[in-house]
């Protein structure tokens, strides 16, 4: 996808504040599902001279009231890029310093979020992950699971391809079991497969940062996505931004490959 592709970009700001901005969302037409590719911290941290772990830091603000907005508007299910497997290639200090950040804001956070009814689900192979941070999810899922208010999905260790693959295998191996025979795999029965099978596709998916790409995020369930791009960095974006996401959102067509029907 090239940057002129005039289909990804959003429109200009309209230069609403915040409660304008909420009035005009129509509650009743909400995205069920919501997922975000938080881009940008490196450049955030590095525009003012510091290391990049500020500027992971300050994602992980931007994070929280994301999270905040999601639950106070009566999102469903709201999904977070939090580490991609790409992401083992940085410096091995700021991998380090990224897991023990996600590991602490968990460990922090997660009372309050499951005061707030939500749900703390994980995208991933966990297996490759540093057992502390393992055992923070583990106990987030385990003490979450009957909450209903808002699903989180927090994306670690997280490819798209690999999430296809892992779903091919176990497919696979009911194959070879005897289990399964191959012609009545279906996109749904694969849809099962996938690590998170409950959850629906996502309606809405939001990248900061002014980048135009997917960045292996979610392949198979954002076939019919609608995306929505800001230049805002991700420590940067509010709950302004949020919002004019939504707002954006509810002003298209989603033709789902037919008929338009409104968002």
């Amino acid at each position: 996808m090239s940057e002129g592709s005039s289909q990804l970009k959003s429109p200009p700001s309209q230069q609403l504040d915040e409660q304008e901005l909420l009035a005009s969302l129509d509650l009743s037409r909400l995205p069920k599902h919501i997922a975000v590719i938080m881009d940008g911290n490196g450049r955030w941290a590095r525009e003012r001279s510091l290391p990049r772990v500020a500027g992971h830091r300050a994602g992980a603000e931007a994070a929280r009231t994301v999270i905040q907005a999601s639950s106070d508007l009566g999102i469903e299910v709201l999904t977070l890029y939090s580490f991609s497997s790409e992401n083992w290639k940085r410096p091995r200090m700021e991998v380090r310093a990224l897991m023990k950040l996600i590991e602490v804001n968990l460990r922090r956070e997660i009372a309050e979020l499951h005061r707030k009814g939500a749900r703390v689900q994980v995208l991933g192979r966990l297996q490759d992950l540093p057992a502390s941070l393992v055992k923070e999810l583990e106990h987030a899922r385990e003490l979450t699971a009957h909450n209903q208010k808002l699903n989180l999905n927090l994306a670690i260790n997280y490819s798209g391809r690999a999430e296809i693959v892992d779903a091919a295998q176990r497919l696979g191996e009911k194959i070879a079991q005897g289990e399964l025979d191959p012609q009545d795999i279906t996109e749904e029965l694969f849809a099962q497969h996938l690590y998170d099978s409950e959850m629906p596709d996502p309606d809405l998916l939001i990248r900061t940062a002014g980048e135009f790409r997917v960045s292996n995020y979610l392949l198979w369930q954002i076939a019919y996505a609608e995306i929505w791009v800001t230049p805002v960095l991700w420590p940067d974006f509010c709950r302004v931004d949020f919002y004019q996401a939504i707002h954006d959102y509810q002003g298209r067509q989603r033709k789902f490959g037919g008929i338009a029907h409104a968002s």
